[in-house]
């Protein structure tokens, strides 16, 4: 069983940010959780490193193109691996193999007379790097995406994909395809764009304007535009156009953003159609981050969030898991640097760190230094055995995008009903007295099986802490395919000395 999941590939105009942190934590966590599941996974991330954007900013520095290339490349690397996201292929648009295959899906569809050569006479974003439409752009004439910067009017000659021939057939691959498009807000959106005849594609820049990109090869005056050479690299990732691609291209899942909706649920697709090639198996769409209060999230105004920051801070933990629980697939969700701490604070440290530090070092303290064997149970430990069961029974199935706050939901709540039984029984109590010492024995091991259960679940989001947690309640043997299972805590083993998994941040 496979699954090759991807992240768009970002431009290096500038340096990563809490978008792009975002969309590859969250391709992670679908990779963490499906390689549990026991598939075999490809994670592609990487760099955008054509088009106008880039070749600008390394001007901008007064730095040779690749010098640059190569310096915001390490950058984002550095970054993602900081994230711990472990991805499996790293993008170069400016690979040789890449540039090749691109030219290469150029030259099938020229071949069959679907890209023509004609002057364009429009408005043109650099931003997008895209042609607008009059009803692309706002009432003041400005792009949505780019309000601050000036559209230009250009008069060009270029080559055009034919789009209009293959919208029908895309369309009905939506209405077949429930699953293509998620959330189904997305899926709505998307046949909007395709409920009107479609304009050709300008997918060429003339080399007197952009010099940063793939030559086309059926005309060495242009490059490719940046769109059509990045969305190509999802297939030469895995070795397009030569043969043995297609087992992981079946189960394709692109991770994107809603502002690329357009580029990856109607440029792509229908460039796959006039090459001949299938289309990906689903696109998952997420909605974006906005300051507190809901506000854009600004340099100016001084509430941006940057993913070093947080981590230099927090710890990459506290970042993974605020974005996990509070992301929303469908609508806006805030951050900021506060109110990641106050759910670290709140969530991470007073629940799941404290049940460990508090049950560790009471078995450590009491029980010669061993983790206790657990004894006969009673009802209220069987009530809340099944309550962290339900609760991390959806990490031991196939998660989706949309799904990963509700399983941090549930697997919080299971956490505060732990902390709620370790107080209510309270074995330090139990302990004092001969009659209910083995009691406390029972309560211990109920409290942190249950806790290992926990996070168990938890490497598939915050790897590095459960990591740390189930180390010290020396959990070695994780079965794949992994489901929450009781009493497989190591009873009798010996703890080591117990250190704080979410420290207090001064």
């Amino acid at each position: 069983m496979k699954s090759y999941i991807t992240t768009p590939i970002y431009y290096v105009n500038g340096s990563p940010h809490i978008g792009h942190a975002f969309t590859s934590i969250m391709a992670d966590i679908l990779k963490r959780n499906r390689q549990a599941l026991g598939y075999e996974l490809m994670l592609s991330t990487g760099v955008d490193e054509h088009g106008q954007k880039n070749q600008e900013a390394a001007q901008e520095l007064g730095m040779p193109v690749e010098e640059y290339l190569d310096m915001r490349c390490a950058e984002f690397r550095d970054v993602f691996e900081k994230l711990g996201v472990e991805f499996d292929y790293f993008v170069r648009t400016s690979r040789e193999g890449h540039k090749k295959a691109v030219a290469e899906m150029e030259q099938r569809i020229f071949d069959k007379g679907l890209i023509v050569k004609k002057q364009y006479t429009g408005t043109y974003c650099k931003g997008c790097e895209e042609f607008k439409k009059e009803s692309d752009l706002t009432e003041d004439g400005q792009c949505p995406l780019h309000p601050t910067m000036q559209v230009e009017q250009t008069d060009e000659t270029n080559y055009f994909l034919k789009m209009e021939p293959f919208r029908e057939q895309l369309l009905k691959h939506i209405d077949d395809n429930s699953d293509f498009v998620q959330p189904e807000s997305f899926r709505n959106e998307l046949k909007k764009m395709l409920a009107e005849p479609l304009e050709d594609l300008c997918i060429s820049r003339p080399k007197s304007r952009v010099t940063l990109g793939v030559e086309l090869p059926f005309d060495t005056d242009f490059v490719t535009y940046v769109w059509f050479d990045a969305l190509a690299n999802y297939l030469t990732n895995i070795g397009w156009p030569e043969d043995g691609y297609q087992d992981w291209w079946a189960e394709c899942e692109h991770m994107i953003g809603k502002d690329i909706l357009k580029p990856h649920g109607v440029y792509w697709p229908l460039m796959l159609m006039a090459a001949d090639l299938p289309l990906p198996k689903k696109l998952s769409v997420h909605s974006h981050w906005v300051g507190a209060g809901g506000v854009k999230m600004s340099k100016s105004i001084g509430n941006t969030v940057d993913p070093i920051e947080v981590m230099d801070k927090l710890g990459v933990d506290a970042l993974r898991w605020y974005l996990a629980r509070h992301m929303r697939a469908d609508s806006d969700s805030q951050i900021s640097v506060e109110l990641i701490a106050q759910t670290y604070e709140s969530e991470l440290n007073n629940k799941l760190g404290n049940l460990l530090s508090r049950g560790a070092k009471f078995a450590r303290k009491n029980f010669d230094g061993k983790l206790p064997v657990k004894g006969p149970l009673t009802a209220e430990d069987e009530a809340l055995r099944q309550t962290v069961l339900d609760a991390t029974a959806g990490m031991g199935e196939w998660i989706d995008l949309a799904d990963i706050p509700a399983r941090m939901q549930s697997i919080i709540n299971a956490a505060a009903e732990m902390n709620n039984y370790f107080d209510k029984q309270a074995p330090w109590t139990l302990f004092k007295s001969e009659e209910t010492k083995d009691r406390a024995r029972d309560v211990v091991y109920v409290g942190l099986d249950c806790l290992r259960i926990v996070m168990e679940a938890l490497q598939q989001v915050i790897p590095v802490s459960a990591g740390k947690a189930l180390a010290t309640l020396n959990v070695t043997d994780i079965a794949r395919p992994w489901k929450p299972e009781l009493d497989r805590l190591p009873g009798g083993s010996e703890l080591d000395e117990i250190e704080p998994l979410f420290p207090r941040v001064q």
